[in-house]
């Protein structure tokens, strides 16, 4: 038995989660997004928490909460407004270096679009269950006719059914 699992929802969940996390880390020096953001970060949070219900729901379609053509766009949203922040820091952290939560954010994000990509073009994963094997295995039947031991020919049957043989009349009989 052979069970299919998707990996793409999982890749992005953790990605999701991987930013949530590093938006309460610091990004810029002591600066957590919290603080070196003013709507940036909860943005972000949006995203991540849809993604995060865009991703139970490619897991379980009875929870499907949110279509998963959205999906692409909330990830991609969250990777531009990442990468700005990363390239263009606010003012008041202009001058900090990049911390912690700046780097897991961004693994995150990336770790979101790779799994968004899975989960788009059904890249799965089998697991072989397999139990006992507890049958009888038995020798396949063979049809054919047995040897001769003496080597000689077979003789042929006495009729075909290509060339039948007609039976010709004996020397005293007539038709």
């Amino acid at each position: 038995m052979n069970r299919r699992f998707d990996i793409g929802p999982f890749v992005l969940a953790l990605g999701a989660l991987l930013l949530l996390v590093g938006l309460f880390l610091a990004w810029y020096g002591e600066f957590s997004a919290w603080d070196a953001f003013e709507l940036t970060d909860i943005v972000l949070a949006a995203l991540a928490v849809a993604s995060v219900v865009g991703a139970v729901g490619l897991l379980t379609p009875d929870v499907d909460y949110l279509d998963k053509r959205v999906l692409p766009w909330l990830v991609g949203a969250a990777f531009v407004l990442v990468a700005a922040q990363l390239l263009d820091p606010p003012p008041d952290a202009a001058e900090q270096e990049l911390g912690t939560g700046a780097w897991l954010s961004l693994a995150g994000v990336i770790l979101m679009v790779v799994g968004t990509v899975l989960s788009l073009s059904k890249v799965s994963f089998a697991v072989a269950v397999e139990g006992r094997d507890r049958r009888r295995r038995v020798a396949a039947v063979d049809h054919r006719p047995p040897p001769t031991e003496t080597g000689a020919p077979v003789a042929r049957s006495s009729s075909s059914l290509l060339h039948p043989r007609t039976e010709e009349p004996e020397a005293g009989e007539t038709s």
